[in-house]
């Protein structure tokens, strides 16, 4: 591949419940490229992003942050702005697949199954049952399976517990409970990476922010050990929701199936996927034959405003 750009400026951290993540894939993501032979600048975003990226003067960004104001369209807008050119996907695209609601209209008029779901205020949620349980209370807009509680019988319910994560305002998803195996599938140049099979460490309930990130937290099976016919639906469903929103660079869809009702449903697409060299979307990559430097290296060189 041509290099377009030399000067990297890798975004990380910011300001969202997932800073911590977004770090650790920024420092992954600026090793690589310097190993690819990039100069990099490592950027903690904070408010003050447009005054210091118009001070380094990068020839492009790599958006390595993940959750609020990185991954919704915000730090996008400012790009563009800037006119400056970044990685993975645009203003319109991240902003809508940050929306679990939002996106979840737009995958069922695709075809993609989703499963049934209502908007509640928190303040709703937690004054008892809000649907047939069981069922699943998730932040609309929030990624890394932050702030989730499944709700399995009316007497799991959370109660008072949903108002310390939270204000009474905020919008909450409630879904209904898929139980089975969980998968994901990585998209690039609107192409599926295959089908890992995730399964949470012993002491997790479900695969949940501490599932993801601790050492020993989960259980990643690439290629996933299903029919063709199951991987192929996966594979289909995860290209068409990363058509359908319009993403760009790699996205990372996320399926729940139940063997015994033979359900499948997409629960999410993520257009920041986690970056380290052992994430999913980059184990995908390395299945499909590229290593992380080639991987990040494609991403850098297709970056552009107008995304």
């Amino acid at each position: 591949m041509t290099e377009k750009y030399s000067h990297v400026a890798v975004l990380m951290g910011g300001l969202s419940a997932e800073r911590t993540v977004s770090l650790s894939s920024g420092k992954a993501v600026a090793k690589a490229l310097e190993g690819e032979g990039y100069r990099v600048s490592l950027v903690d975003v904070g408010a003050d992003l447009a005054e210091r990226l118009t001070h380094l003067a990068p020839d492009v960004c790599f958006n390595a942050l993940h959750g609020k104001w990185g991954e919704d369209g915000c730090v996008q807008g400012v790009l563009e702005v800037l006119n400056m050119p970044y990685t993975h996907s645009g203003v319109l695209a991240s902003s809508v697949a940050m929306n679990k609601a939002l996106t979840k209209i737009l995958l069922a008029n695709a075809g993609v199954p989703v499963a049934k779901s209502i908007v509640v205020s928190r303040k709703e949620a937690a004054k008892g049952p809000v649907m047939a349980t069981p069922y699943v209370l998730k932040p609309v807009a929030d990624g890394s399976s932050v702030g989730i509680f499944i709700v399995m019988t009316d007497k799991d319910h959370p109660g008072a517990r949903l108002m310390e994560t939270g204000e009474a305002d905020d919008q909450l998803m409630a879904e209904q409970y898929i139980a089975g195996r969980e998968f994901t599938c990585s998209v690039m140049e609107d192409k599926a990476l295959g089908v890992t099979e995730i399964e949470p460490g012993a002491s997790f309930d479900f695969y949940d922010f501490d599932s993801k990130y601790e050492d020993g937290g989960s259980k990643h099976t690439i290629p996933a050990k299903i029919s063709s016919d199951l991987n192929a639906q996966i594979e289909s469903y995860a290209v068409t929701a990363h058509k359908i929103l319009g993403c760009r660079g790699i996205s990372r869809s996320d399926f729940r199936f139940d063997e015994e009702t033979n359900t499948l449903a997409c629960l999410e697409i993520n257009t920041q996927p986690g970056m380290t060299a052992t994430s999913l979307a980059p184990e995908q990559a390395v299945y499909s034959g590229m290593t992380f430097g080639e991987l990040v290296h494609w991403l850098v060189e297709d970056a552009s405003c107008n995304r």
